[in-house]
């Protein structure tokens, strides 16, 4: 059975409101500003609603003391998200306190959590709107209900739905998202992306093609497709190597990026996709979270550290060039020094270009929050502080091998610090640094690297 998708008049009629609450604002263009924690699928749920609300009149602002519209899009992946989400929230009670007009919500996958959703709309009742991940499409009416004086709590607890045609207002840049799934079916024992995200539910390969059409035509050249696990794409029958090879083709398109990939789905025909498509970036983001297989076992990963070897030398044999960047988890109960040991050593027989490493945190709700053997808070600091030094090691050894290659790089800005110089990445991911102006932002140069700045690279530019 196929994934559900919006109906038509129900889109229809969230642009139906959108236009109703355009002319209710007589013209006026009052501000909105939006804070988004988490990933990128969050940061992409973000401009969908900046979409909304510009279609309606509303402005963006960076100052929430200006703004007559907030919102909070919220994460529940680490524990410290929630915290810091309830305490910017707490902040904005002297704003309403000033301006009693301001519309507050509080939206994403952290209020999915019915329970948290609940205590937050009791701690603050001055928050207007709290809805759930499966409510973007109704954000419009949702609002129209609060302009008329209501209070909103919105959260479905059935599977979303896909939903087509919203308003987006994409990010500035040259760089931008494009979704191919939503959820998750994996259920990854310390995870509460499936019980807060749903199910897998995949996109029509036509209408992902069509968008990244659509983003090109608007200037973008590098796109990224999005998913909590891209691996597992299936749109009656098309794989994700074969939307791959079709997006690929799609004309003015420059650069293509994918994440996220489970290295349980992660197949030879994909890792063919990626040395045979011209303009597939030579990375791949491959969360490991273990090397022992152990501990891989009790989180539910469904490979072992022998299979992900496997993986890293087929990415490694076909693509030119290719880097690989993960995720790790340490502290993760019953843990054991010899545990940790198979964890490093992975990283540096791996040689990772990058790896976001995280102390394993407590989610209610998932299987490894009920298991003994919970490990103390300053040992998973110890542990993770030896990871972070693994890991510097395994990224300055990475970023030596760069010294004397040329490759290519987009400019995205200008950094500040210390002596300004422009950014870019090389189709590694790597950052570039290289002298110039911001006359260069957005544009393809050829550069040879010379030297290392921190994590990243310095390079001149050759033509």
């Amino acid at each position: 059975m196929g994934p559900k998708f919006v109906e038509k008049e129900i889109i229809e009629e969230s642009y139906a409101a959108i236009e109703r609450l355009r002319e209710r604002l007589c013209g006026a263009h009052p501000y909105y500003f939006i804070e988004t924690y988490g990933c990128q699928m969050n940061e992409h749920d973000s401009e969908k609603l900046a979409g909304m609300l510009e279609a309606i009149g509303y402005r963006r602002t960076d100052d929430r003391t200006k703004a007559d519209f907030i919102l909070f899009n919220t994460c529940c992946i680490r524990e410290h998200a929630e915290k810091r989400t309830f305490g910017n929230v707490g902040f904005i009670k002297e704003i309403k306190a000033q301006n009693p007009a301001l519309i507050t919500a509080v939206c994403g996958c952290m209020m999915q959590q019915k329970e948290v959703a609940k205590r937050l709309a009791a701690r603050f009742p001055f928050v207007d709107m709290i809805f759930g991940t499966n409510e973007l499409h109704i954000f419009p009416q949702l609002l129209e209900k609060v302009m008329d004086g209501g209070r909103i709590f919105e959260i479905k607890d059935i599977e979303g739905e896909i939903a087509e045609g919203l308003p987006i207002k994409r990010s500035e840049g040259f760089s931008t998202f494009v979704n191919i799934m939503y959820g998750c079916n994996n259920f990854c024992s310390y995870c509460i992306v499936p019980y807060v995200r749903g199910r897998e539910r995949s996109r029509r390969a036509e209408d992902i093609i069509d968008e990244v059409r659509c983003v090109v035509r608007e200037g973008f050249t590098e796109v990224t497709l999005l998913g909590q696990n891209v691996n597992s794409y299936n749109d009656n029958g098309m794989r994700f190597p074969e939307l791959l090879r079709r997006v690929n083709e799609v004309e003015g398109l420059k650069r293509l990026r994918f994440m996220t990939s489970h290295p349980k789905d992660l197949s030879h025909e994909l890792v063919m996709a990626m040395a045979e498509c011209d303009k597939v970036c030579e990375h791949i983001h491959l969360p490991v979270q273990s090397g022992s297989n152990r501990i891989l076992k009790l989180m539910n990963r469904r490979y072992t550290r022998e299979h992900y070897l496997e993986l890293v030398r087929d990415l490694r044999e076909n693509v030119k060039g290719v880097e690989i960047t993960t995720d790790i988890i340490v502290g993760f109960p019953t843990e054991t020094e010899e545990d940790l040991e198979d964890t490093l050593s992975l990283v540096l027989e791996v040689g990772f270009s990058a790896a976001y490493s995280f102390a394993y945190s407590v989610r209610e709700g998932t299987k490894a929050a009920a298991m003994d053997g919970q490990i103390p808070e300053e040992v998973k600091k110890e542990r993770l502080a030896r990871l972070n030094a693994v890991i510097m090691s395994s990224v300055n050894g990475a970023n030596d091998k760069y010294i004397g290659r040329e490759g290519e790089i987009l400019i995205e800005g200008r950094d500040l610090r210390g002596e300004p110089m422009m950014f870019g990445k090389l189709g590694s991911l790597k950052m570039v640094y290289v002298n110039g102006d911001e006359s260069m932002i957005g544009k393809y140069y050829k550069v040879r690297i010379t030297g290392t700045r921190f994590n990243s690279l310095v390079g001149e530019i050759i033509e």
